[in-house]
């Protein structure tokens, strides 16, 4: 800037208001000044603006994949920052813990002007941690600290609600694939839950042998998984599938042995993906209302980076059903 004031016959600080657009400058001098520090190939210095202002307009998420629904939510809180001028960093740990414990070490926190954090294998003390160097929202399951704002779905009732819409039509034996038994928390457990709470309202038996876990909740094992149920002849009428992704291995399966969707086997899935309404049949889904987890996600850092010191919030934001031609009432 010294370099540009010099060439220019105007001061440094006239320089600064001029770049920063910052001050009253003249549109000539300010032209005049822009030409010189292009001439002179001027760049700011953002490691240094960002030490002296005390942040650098960035903020982390620090998600398990970044797929599928996560893809969705990265999408609308980038939106979403990039509406107050910061933008958003994507960090995927692919739900290790000591992925996880990397991206939340000082170091890394430090550059960032607060943190949105899905965390899977973390545990209080981990979290507690980074609420004390950082501002700190976290999504997920995982139960969290009261000392920390915590953003998760209403799993279990989206669990419920999937599979109290299939026993309302009809179903008597609901596979909910991608559950499992021993989960202590996660989706795979909460909307297990859910499952289990609409099978006691209706006064249906819910059968174990129809509780089928799916690695990674991933395409080819889901479809894998059910073919095994399939040829073990163990009989069932529809699938509640705990993702949109699982769902369309559901599919995959279902057609590969000429089972009619709805007529053979319904099928509800989890998540509301774009692609859920583009299929045939199109699927049946929980929206999990993923703009306004966002949305909510975002107003409480925001909150947390300006200093706010009000109690941390707990919220479990709603989730409803959309009904389409994979079940019987589309």
């Amino acid at each position: 800037m010294s370099d540009i004031a010099q060439r220019t016959g105007v001061t440094v600080t006239t320089v600064s208001n001029a770049l920063t657009a910052r001050g009253r400058v003249s549109e000539a001098t300010r032209s005049r000044i822009l030409a010189v520090a292009d001439e002179l190939g001027y760049e700011v210095n953002l490691t240094a603006r960002h030490l002296r202002v005390g942040r650098s307009d960035t903020i982390a998420l620090i998600v398990p994949s970044v797929h599928d629904y996560f893809g969705e939510i990265a999408d609308k809180l980038a939106v979403l920052a990039e509406a107050t001028g910061r933008h958003l960093v994507l960090e995927r740990t692919s739900a290790l813990t000591e992925s996880e414990r990397a991206a939340i070490t000082f170091q890394r926190l430090q550059m960032f002007d607060g943190v949105l954090l899905s965390a899977v294998g973390l545990d209080h003390d981990d979290v507690e941690r980074a609420r004390r160097r950082t501002p700190l929202v976290v999504l997920g399951e995982r139960p969290m600290p009261a000392t920390v704002d915590h953003v998760r779905l209403a799993n279990e009732e989206g669990g419920r609600l999937a599979t109290a819409h299939l026993l309302e039509h009809g179903a008597r034996r609901v596979v909910v694939l991608g559950g499992s038994l021993g989960a202590e928390f996660g989706i795979s457990h909460s909307r297990l839950v859910g499952w289990r709470q609409a099978h006691a309202d209706a006064g249906v038996p819910a059968d174990p042998r129809l509780v089928v876990p799916v690695q990674d909740y991933d395409v080819r094992h889901a479809r894998a998984a059910l073919t095994a149920l399939i040829a073990d002849g163990v009989p069932f009428d529809a699938v509640f599938a705990v993702t949109d992704m699982v769902a369309l291995g559901a599919m995959s399966a279902l057609a590969e042995h000429g089972l009619r969707i709805p007529q053979d086997v319904q099928v509800v899935g989890f998540d509301d993906l774009l692609f859920s309404d583009f299929l045939s049949p199109r699927l049946t889904s929980v929206d999990p209302h993923s703009r306004e987890l966002a949305a909510t996600a975002m107003r409480l850092l925001e909150q947390r980076m300006s200093g706010d010191d009000a109690p941390p919030e707990h919220v479990v934001n709603p989730v409803s059903l959309v009904v389409r031609g994979s079940t019987r009432a589309g």
